[in-house]
């Protein structure tokens, strides 16, 4: 059984920053790409940023050049650092992560932390 969990979601004003983590655990032999995506109110959910196994990143545009993806392999863990934090930021965030376990290769989400950005 593999399981993630993200923590770090909060409150912030506009302009600042925060910093998510997202946790793998259970029976993992190796994870391949990592993603953040986010879902705010009545819309869709979207992908946010990638980094794969070999730290290779990929951003929205809406998130280039204030969102940074990155990795700790040894601790099965991906963080999503957030600055000049906007409003329209304002969502649940959930990470996924493609993961080789016990049971094949499988895709797996958290189960959200909510971001608020205040204006």
């Amino acid at each position: 059984q593999v399981q993630l969990a993200e923590s770090g979601g909060d409150l912030v004003q506009a302009g600042g920053s925060l910093r998510l983590s997202c946790v793998a655990s259970g029976s993992i032999f190796s994870i391949n790409a990592m993603r953040w995506y986010r879902q705010a109110p009545g819309k869709q959910r979207e992908l946010v940023a990638t980094i794969t196994s070999g730290g290779s990143t990929r951003y929205a545009d809406s998130v280039k050049g204030r969102f940074t993806i990155s990795r700790d392999n040894a601790k099965n863990t991906v963080y999503l650092q957030m600055n000049s934090l906007k409003a329209e930021d304002t969502a649940v965030f959930y990470c996924n992560a493609e993961v080789y376990s016990s049971l094949g290769l499988r895709a797996y989400w958290g189960q959200g932390t909510q971001v608020t950005v205040s204006s």
